[in-house]
Order: structure tokens, then sequence, then C-alpha cells
């Protein structure tokens, strides 16, 4: 798809001030939103707190669940009515979650889940970190399937991206996953909400909503035959090469004539803005690419800037996961460099500064081809 500038981090011409856990939780209801069901964990409490008054207050179902097992499996039964339905949690919270999701991938229902992540892996901390890449760009849960998964970089990107998320389910049938590291969850900034959307009462032809007089429907993940479950196998398979030639998303900056291209997602990303910046007024021909979606991958975009870039620079709040989608993207056109800090410790600009020009350094031609 056409590629989106990087911009709207640092806009200013908004309306309110808006915590991002509770931007989120609005636009999600302002979306459309007909039931949430959840479970509280630090650090996207707020947006649960958020939604239990203002679902209330419009009409709308709101459940607090025993727990995040209970809570996905009943996303999974208000997802087969056709409702638009949504959950979030933190990192340990969407591991219980993995089984239903899987369910929910194996029934091909829309649903939209939100990550907000902390540190790990176990209990961890509280503290911001982006160790889910993993579970929810590879697994999710058992099974051939990559949900959709959409990472924002500011709180508007968060409204945003959660209106864009409930479109994109409906649109494939398929789940899709709003991963916000806890930074963009707790952080506040001016941010625009939009308009309250009505309810749509037009139900989908698969959903399950009382037979009257017609064929019943079935919604299952259960196939027991080899040959059924590889044609449903196939189907998802079929659909997710689609969701990749159309909703590759990105934003990029100073990639006209980089020789070094930074590459990070959410914070990270956020951050390694003003480290290009800063290398950019040092004379440092080094450009920034941030992946809006995790899956599918920016892999086109990168690939083609491979082409002309001498290196590239990887950060993220983790030990090193996306680094293995930007290798792969690349195919080996040129060397890959990584820096990241763990445990929940968000990296200061000055830090990559320092990463950028010691990699810049190490770049054999310092000139595009």
């Amino acid at each position: 798809m056409p590629v989106d500038k990087d911009v709207g981090v640092n806009d200013t011409m908004a309306k309110q001030m808006l915590k991002g856990n509770i931007a989120i939780a609005e636009a999600a209801l302002r979306a459309g939103l007909e039931a949430y069901f959840g479970y509280p964990i630090t650090p996207q409490t707020e947006l649960l707190e958020h939604l239990s008054k203002r679902m209330v207050d419009e009409g709308r179902v709101f459940l607090q669940a025993e727990s995040e097992v209970a809570a996905i499996n009943m996303v999974y039964g208000a997802a087969s009515t056709g409702a638009r339905v949504m959950t979030s949690s933190s990192s340990p919270g969407i591991s219980l979650m993995q089984e239903g999701m899987s369910y929910i991938a194996g029934s091909e229902l829309p649903v939209v889940i939100v990550d907000v992540m902390r540190g790990g892996p176990g209990l961890g901390n509280i503290l911001p970190a982006q160790g889910d890449y993993f579970q929810v760009t590879r697994s999710a849960g058992h099974g051939d399937f990559h949900p959709i998964v959409l990472a924002p970089a500011s709180v508007q990107e968060a409204i945003d991206f959660t209106v864009l998320a409930f479109d994109l389910a409906e649109k494939y049938r398929h789940m899709v996953i709003i991963a916000a590291d806890g930074q963009i969850g707790q952080m506040m900034e001016p941010a625009e909400l939009p308009e309250m959307k009505p309810i749509n009462k037009v139900r989908p032809d698969w959903a399950l909503t009382g037979a009257n007089g017609r064929g019943k429907r079935i919604i299952t993940s259960i196939y027991l035959s080899g040959e059924e479950m590889e044609t449903f196998n196939q189907k998802i398979q079929d659909r997710l090469v689609e969701i990749k030639l159309n909703e590759q998303r990105w934003a990029e900056l100073y990639t006209d004539d980089c020789v070094l291209l930074v590459i990070g997602y959410g914070t990270a990303g956020r951050i390694a803005r003003s480290a290009v910046e800063a290398a950019r007024e040092k004379g440092l021909k080094v450009g920034l690419l941030r992946p809006q979606t995790l899956y599918p991958f920016p892999d086109d975009r990168i690939s083609e800037l491979a082409d002309y870039t001498e290196g590239c620079l990887v950060v993220e709040m983790n030990a090193g996961q996306m680094v293995d989608d930007v290798r792969l993207a690349v195919g080996g056109q040129i060397p890959v460099s990584f820096y990241g800090r763990m445990g929940g410790i968000v990296p200061l600009p000055d830090e990559i500064l320092e990463a950028i020009e010691d990699t810049y350094e190490k770049l054999t031609i310092h000139t595009p081809k």
C-alpha cells in the first residue's frame, strides 16, 4: 500500500489530552464496540476501567471475567453472533488467552485483542517492553495462522489503529491484535477521537443469530479428517496471502538518500526518530522505517530500501525479536545490526544515537549505490 510518511507522533493540533489506554477504550466504543470482556492487569487496567462505565452508559455489554481464560472464551462466544467484540490484557494475560485465540482463529471470527506489553518472561514487571513480538506475530495459539498485528507509536495512532482493527477484522473475518507497549498505554498527549458510529445491527451470513426458519449455522474449529483440516488450513493460508499483499503498513523518514536505515516499532521507533534526526544534524545519512503492521511485516518496502542502503540498525525494547523479520526481509543484501534494552528499560535517544554512530562507522561504503 502507499507509504505513510512519519507524521503525527508529535502532532499538537488535536482536541484533548488523552492517556493511551483510555484513548484505545474510547476509540473502540466509538468504532461500534458492542461487548467487552476482560480482566485487570497492569499496565492496561485503565482501559478496562474506562469501559466499565462507558459501555454501561451506552447500554452495551461489559463484563469483568474471573480470569483471562474466561474472558477470551466469552469473546469467542460473543463474536460468534457477529457482534463487534474486544478484550484487552498485558503480556502474562495474553499468554493465558492463547488457547482461546487459537479457537477463534480456527472458527474464523473477527475479534480485536489489545496487548499493552510489559516486561517478562513470567510475571516480569509492569514496565513497558516489547517482548511479546514473537507471541503476537508467531504464535497467538497453536496451528498454522497469523493474526493481523498493528503497532501504534503515539496516542493518535492508538486511536486510529483501534478503529482500523475492527474494520480489518470484519473485512477478512480474522483476528486483529493491537500491540501497544506499556509506554503507549500510559502516556498522555493531544489526540483527536473519531465520531461515534451507530451499532451495526445487520449480522453477517455466518453469524449465529437463531435459526428463525432458516437452515442451521455451525461455527467450529474441529475438522476430524486430515483432508478436511488441510483444506481449511489452506483457506487460512490463502487469506494470509491476500492480507500480506494488501495490508503492509509503515511510516518512513529520510529514506531517499540514507546510507544506514534504522528500523523500530512502537515506542522504540518513536525514540529512534529523535536519534535519527540528531544523526542527520551531524551530517550522517540515516533514515528511519517504522513498521505499523508487525504482521503483515512490511517486507516489500524494506527489501526495496535494501537495494540502495548500505546497512540496517534494528532498535527494540527486547533482546532482539523483530530483527529476525528484518534479516529475512533484506535477504542478506546488507548487514543488519541490533540495539535493544530489556526488562522494561526504555532506551534514550542518546543511546540509540551512539549505536547509530557506531554502526555507521563500521559500514565500509558511505555512498548510496
